[in-house]
């Protein structure tokens, strides 16, 4: 893998935050929609593509810790808008990135966009980030696999992690993950308006409670048109062949370890956190939202960044 070039891209650090609402939902109830910004995004070459990222800054004060937040599938950063926020209010300064393949990361079709890809290119860019000390590290869903091996297959150096609803323990990937595989050129060529309504059920259904049309509408729009053959290609590229060496490494973990669940995730079963707890070294605590499906970061930012927040400061 060649070393990242960085290309400049001017950002406003600053941002604006309305609160979302720190209430869970009721049943029926439809979660608020994304209502903030993010700054500007910077560019990074890297392993033959180029991963957008985002920096938010505390202001006025020097950051407390750096804290980097990795996201899942069919995700990009932005489910991590909300806890970003928040924690940049706490002093910590958040770095946000999109893998390639997914969000603002564009990645041409011959471009790898599985899993073990994914791992080096983390362990690469915090080569290529250069920050002060080691980074505290948040993961969600593959995003989780992708961090868990950067640490233990690339020899990237966290001062914590923090793992919410990941994918790691096997079984994962639904049994349309497995169609997909199979037959990725025929969803490639579906109509569009067929595949925007497949993409809008498949990511509203990762939630507890209805998401609004906004949130909705920001989750599956990097997929919609042009990105239309890369929601299946990514899907068909993630692979149990590629989180088994992260997992049989779980025991030689380096640093501190944190796991929270939402306690009705569709996707991957609250069981899955004892399990991955039981595999991890120096017994983690693990956090469990009632009332919260897989996206805990959309559907409960405000108890997903006390869990944090109480985490950081314990560390």
């Amino acid at each position: 893998m060649s070393e990242p070039r960085s290309r400049p891209d001017p950002s406003d650090p600053r941002h604006d935050l309305p609160d979302p609402g720190h209430r869970l939902p009721d049943p029926g109830h439809r979660l608020p929609d994304p209502g903030f910004s993010l700054p500007d995004l910077g560019h990074v070459d890297l392993d033959g593509t180029t991963v957008a990222t985002r920096i938010l800054e505390p202001v006025g004060r020097p950051a407390r810790a750096d804290v980097v937040l990795c996201h899942g599938t069919p995700w990009s950063s932005l489910v991590w808008g909300p806890v970003a926020h928040r924690l940049v209010d706490d002093g910590y300064r958040v770095l946000l990135w999109d893998m390639p393949g997914y969000g603002r990361s564009a990645a041409p079709a011959d471009v790898p966009v599985g899993l073990d890809h994914q791992m080096a290119r983390f362990a690469a860019l915090l080569r290529h980030w250069r920050l002060d000390g080691l980074p505290h590290v948040v993961a969600h869903d593959i995003g989780g696999a992708v961090a868990l091996g950067a640490h233990l297959l690339h020899d990237a150096g966290f001062a914590s992690l923090f793992l919410w609803d990941v994918v790691a323990l096997e079984p994962w990937g639904s049994p349309f993950f497995r169609l997909v595989a199979e037959h990725e050129e025929v969803f490639a060529a579906l109509p569009g308006p067929l595949h925007r309504a497949l993409v809008r059920e498949y990511v509203a259904g990762a939630a507890r409670h209805r998401l609004s049309p906004e949130w909705v509408e920001a989750l599956t729009e990097p997929w919609t048109d042009a990105g239309l053959p890369a929601f299946y290609r990514q899907t068909a590229q993630l692979s149990p062949a590629h989180t088994r060496p992260v997992v049989s490494r779980l025991a030689e973990l380096r640093c501190r370890a944190g796991i929270g669940w939402g306690a009705q995730d569709p996707w991957l079963p609250v069981d899955q956190a004892a399990r991955l707890q039981r595999a991890l070294p120096g017994d983690p605590p693990v956090t469990v939202l009632d009332d919260v499906g897989h996206l805990a970061p959309v559907e409960a930012p405000a108890a997903v960044h006390h869990a944090l927040a109480d985490w950081l400061a314990a560390g």
